[in-house]
């Protein structure tokens, strides 16, 4: 603090030795310029703040305050004294824009400019806008594409005499052709930048499903804790006068907002969790930013958040300070914990795996649009960064911004954190089992399994656009191997098609909902000349959706001949009262089968992730939907377990239907294959699009979810 009192005491003698050498300096002028000056006597400032926030694409935001995006000018109204001569004598105006607690000249958080004919276009200036008015004087003023975001005292000088003229909050901007953050399309700034509700996918990549997300990023109060946010970093607080001048860059805030969404090395938002949700709230509870960032801001980090929920607010938070964003689900995601892009799989003689290596089922992270000066222009466009805390980089949890170009191309020197990420979309992965000799003999490998189907929301619709080609070439092509060679420094490309010998796969029933009973199978082919005796080993466990397994659920096994040129099968019954009460809320399986030939020592092995069908939620409106016009909402869901579902509610929420917080419906027991049935009533608070999500909870259904698409009309 002493430090702090210090500065502020060196800025002060600073600022009256500057406003005394002005003072002077207007001595000097001619008797007549300063006659005219004092006729112009300014008593407040109209912030023209409807029809600003309108013009910067910011009037989605309720709250009544100024909101402008940079490199793009607005209007401010000096409102003069009766009696004051507006004349043409404002030319000796001088405008002063400050943010952050130490503003300074040279770290660009203090900007002074006057009157010119018109606005420039790369720098913070101001001009006249010719009015017939006699009591105001229009001024337009445009901010550097380049200035910090963040919240700012706009200030006049006449003479060394300041007047407050108020306040500020300036955003990244995506319409500036000029800003590192510039789109070109005004589809994809509508919506990476003001859309407020999403798509995030989950599951596997053989059962893709997205759920909804409230963004909710103009809500009431929302932009104000982002900005928390970046005040509450470690940087900004070991050098906030640093940190101030560093908000010109998005690199810099989007690697800033990867470190400070999870709480892991500082106050952050979000405590990650993936199995004792005990004192917090189950990730999959949540169904929108604005609830956790409320929480946040009044009692500090949330629990708790897995890797959707961190990519979900760390998107907000984005799309609130005006960078472009889009939340990204990689499908067989890889965790490549020693940097050497290989995933490895040992195994002992039985089957059980003894390795801590892993594919995740699905992660989730997030894009941010922007220029790369620090690379060239090479690798502008989409740059990959992830909140959720994983590994450290420069000693913190964060994770990127990386360029997709680079990912694309194995150049993993291009920061930040590169190798990490290329590794979680195209590792290789190799299976090992330990003889008894202690030695690990490879029997199996892929270099197709991680990085599939790698997804995200399309532009104007909840539709899923696949997006791998940005981050990979097609797999098993020359380019993606040559890439991956460049990258790991192998020497082999890997051949397509069906090889001789062994083959394994594992098929699937048609009908696998939650409650019910079913069969998959194993089946081993023979395309050797010879006929092939074989043990087969078949599980199946729970599994979490970051690859960790949990209880068993079925093992079966079987020796048998199989021909050459035939094939053959075993079954595994998968019965509920044996997965019921083991699986996780995101209703995996992981079945895995591993056929030994102890003849020849050949292993193969097979592994398929099934998600179990959810029973839907029924969604009905009573009402016109209208603005301030009350309207019912009945939801439905029947109950497919062969038990009795205890502790049910549904949650209701959607941007602009609520105040902000969802709506809880508490419920009565409903029993085996009963109805659980709720109500309850909401009033549009404004007009337009949204969406009304809804979810289902219970002790043993959970994480169901469905929404509807709603036009509020006035």
């Amino acid at each position: 603090m002493s430090g702090q009192k210090r500065a502020s005491r060196s800025a002060f003698t600073c600022y009256k030795y500057l406003r005394g050498m002005c003072l002077q300096a207007a001595e000097l002028r001619p008797s007549w310029t300063s006659d005219m000056d004092r006729d112009l006597k300014i008593e407040g400032c109209d912030l023209n703040i409807k029809t600003n926030n309108e013009s910067h694409h910011t009037d989605q935001c309720p709250d009544q305050r100024l909101i402008v995006r940079r490199g793009q000018p607005f209007t401010v109204s000096l409102l003069l004294k009766p009696g004051g001569d507006v004349g043409g004598h404002v030319e000796n105006l001088t405008f002063i824009v400050e943010t952050g607690p130490l503003p300074r000249k040279e770290s660009n958080t203090r900007v002074t400019f006057g009157l010119s004919k018109s606005t420039a276009e790369k720098e913070w200036s101001a001009s006249r806008v010719e009015d017939e008015s006699k009591d105001r004087i229009s001024v337009s003023i445009n901010s550097s594409p380049d200035a910090p975001v963040g919240v700012y005292q706009l200030s006049v000088d006449q003479d060394g005499r300041e007047t407050p003229l108020g306040q500020f909050t300036l955003l990244f901007n995506a319409w500036c052709p000029h800003d590192a953050v510039f789109m070109h399309s005004e589809r994809k700034r509508q919506e990476y930048v003001l859309s407020q509700h999403g798509q995030i996918f989950r599951g596997t990549w053989k059962r893709i499903k997205g759920i909804p997300w409230d963004f909710g990023q103009f809500e009431s109060g929302i932009l104000d804790i982002c900005l928390k946010i970046l005040d509450q970093n470690p940087k900004f607080i070991s050098d906030a006068n640093q940190d101030c001048s560093s908000r010109r860059s998005p690199i810099y805030v989007t690697r800033v907002l990867s470190a400070m969404i999870n709480s892991n090395d500082d106050s952050g938002v979000l405590v990650g969790s993936w199995s004792d949700f005990t004192g917090g709230v189950h990730p999959g509870t949540w169904i929108g930013s604005g609830d956790i960032l409320r929480q946040w801001s009044e009692s500090g980090p949330v629990h708790f958040g897995q890797c959707w929920v961190f990519a979900a607010v760390g998107c907000t938070v984005s799309r609130a300070l005006g960078i472009p964003c889009r939340v990204v689900t990689n499908f067989g995601s890889a965790h490549d914990t020693d940097a050497n892009l290989v995933i490895e799989n040992l195994y002992d003689q039985d089957g059980e795996r003894i390795s801590d290596d892993s594919v995740w089922n699905f992660h989730v992270w997030v894009d941010s649009w922007m220029t790369r000066p620090d690379l060239g222009d090479k690798y502008d466009g989409w740059q990959t960064s992830d909140p959720t805390p994983q590994e450290t980089s420069g000693g913190v949890f964060c994770c990127g911004p990386a360029p997709l170009k680079a990912i694309k191309e194995g150049e993993l020197t291009r920061k930040y954190d590169a190798p990490f990420i290329f590794a979680e979309v195209n590792a290789d992965v190799v299976d090992k089992v330990q003889l008894s000799t202690g030695e690990f003999v490879q029997f199996s490998g892929s270099t197709k399994s991680v990085g599939r189907f790698i997804s995200t929301k399309a532009v104007g619709s909840d539709e899923r656009r696949d997006i791998t080609h940005q981050y990979k070439y097609p797999e098993g092509s020359e380019d993606e191997r040559r890439v991956y060679e460049k990258a790991t420094h192998h020497n082999k490309l890997q051949k397509q098609g069906i090889e001789p010998g062994l083959h394994l796969k594992i098929k699937l029933a048609d009908n696998m909902t939650v409650g019910s009973d079913f069969e998959v199978h194993a089946i081993l082919t023979n395309n050797s000349m010879a006929a092939r005796t074989c043990t087969l080993l078949f599980f199946a466990r729970s599994v979490s959706y970051n690859g960790k397994q949990g209880d068993s659920v079925g093992f079966s096994s079987d020796k048998m001949e199989v021909p050459s040129g035939e094939e053959r099968r075993l079954t595994l019954h998968l019965q509920y009262d044996n997965y019921g009460s083991v699986i996780t809320p995101d209703r995996l399986i992981l079945l895995s089968v591993i056929a030994i030939d102890k003849q020849t020592i050949e292993y193969h092995k097979a592994e398929k992730t099934i998600v179990l069908d959810e029973p839907s939620i029924d969604i009905k409106l009573e009402g016109e939907v209208r603005v301030n016009q009350l309207i019912t909402v009945q939801v439905t869901l029947v109950n497919p377990l062969p038990e009795t579902l205890r502790g049910c509610s549904f949650t209701l929420g959607g941007v602009g239907l609520t105040d902000g917080r969802p709506v809880s419906l508490k419920l009565d027991d409903v029993g085996p294959g009963q109805e659980a049935r709720g109500s309850a009533a909401l009033t549009p608070l404004m007009a337009g699009a949204t969406a009304l999500l809804v979810s289902f909870d219970s002790d043993h259904l959970k994480n169901i979810k469905s929404s509807v698409n709603i036009v509020v009309k006035e």
